[in-house]
């Protein structure tokens, strides 16, 4: 669960924590316009907002938590998340804003032009019947892209025309944006598209390449992301219902990579 939040503050590990979990709190950018315009990047998912009036970034929904952030965690991204907790809503200001993000490391996401047509996209198209890729996609985008990011799944026919009907996305089928590229995944095109160079997204990438293509030796965990995509496919013939059963298992194997990658398990327990 998203960290006690009442001082206000939160910092660049305890940030990527809740995200790595699950737990996404709302993110709201909130730099400077000027700043904004020749800014290349932002954390994941985060909604622009204006820091005088932040709360029109948001729904009115209070249960979530809301993390402000500017350029150093000046005085920008206080005064946004002060007037938002002067509004009731739990919000606290990054420490150290988007350059300390940046200088621990952390994910962020490109906002250069040629993908803008992408981050402003919240309807997203693709095939009926997901197994990997059509799953693992919409993880990253609600993750990373857009948390208010809507999915649909048609007949393999129309995925392109509805599409472009609605101004959204298709992706994972032959002439979409986004989609295979040789042995390559939509997964690995979508990374690209936003500039994802963090090493932790890029080895989740490598597995689910491998479970997709049926490449098991690219990672050890490819056999066991297909054998537990295949088993959710026969439960749930709900393509949406299965979208959510699967978000959590996209979040332990990135969790995995990113706190746990090379840590052993023993059965029976090594003797003292």
């Amino acid at each position: 669960m998203m960290r006690d939040i009442s001082t206000g503050q939160i910092d660049t590990p305890q940030l990527l924590a809740a995200l790595t979990a699950g737990h996404a709190p709302v993110i709201l950018d909130v730099r400077r316009e000027k700043i904004f315009a020749d800014a290349t990047d932002t954390l994941p998912a985060a909604r622009r907002a204006d820091h005088l009036a932040p709360e029109l970034a948001l729904s009115g929904d209070k249960s979530r938590a809301i993390i402000v952030y500017c350029i150093h965690g000046h005085n920008v991204s206080q005064l946004a998340t002060g007037l938002l907790r002067a509004q009731g809503y739990n919000a606290a200001q990054l420490i150290g804003g988007i350059d300390a993000w940046r200088d621990a490391g952390a994910p962020v996401v490109s906002t250069a032009t040629d993908v803008q047509r992408f981050t402003k996209s919240t309807i997203w198209v693709t095939r009926r019947r997901p197994k990997i890729d059509r799953i693992a996609c919409p993880w990253f985008i609600r993750r990373f892209v857009d948390d208010r990011a809507t999915f649909l799944y048609v007949d393999p026919e129309f995925v392109l025309p509805v599409a472009e009907e609605l101004g959204g996305v298709a992706y994972d089928i032959e002439g979409a944006p986004v989609t295979h590229d040789g042995p390559r995944c939509s997964f690995d095109t979508l990374l690209d598209r936003f500039a994802i160079t963090d090493p932790v997204l890029r080895d989740l990438a490598v597995i689910v390449r491998g479970a997709d293509t049926g490449v098991h030796t690219l990672a050890p965990a490819a056999a066991g992301l297909l054998a537990v995509s295949l088993g959710a496919s026969a439960l749930y013939r709900d393509d949406l219902a299965m979208l959510d059963a699967m978000m959590p298992v996209y979040d332990a194997l990135h969790a995995g990579l990113r706190y746990a990658k090379g840590e052993p398990h023993f059965w029976p327990m090594p003797k003292a």
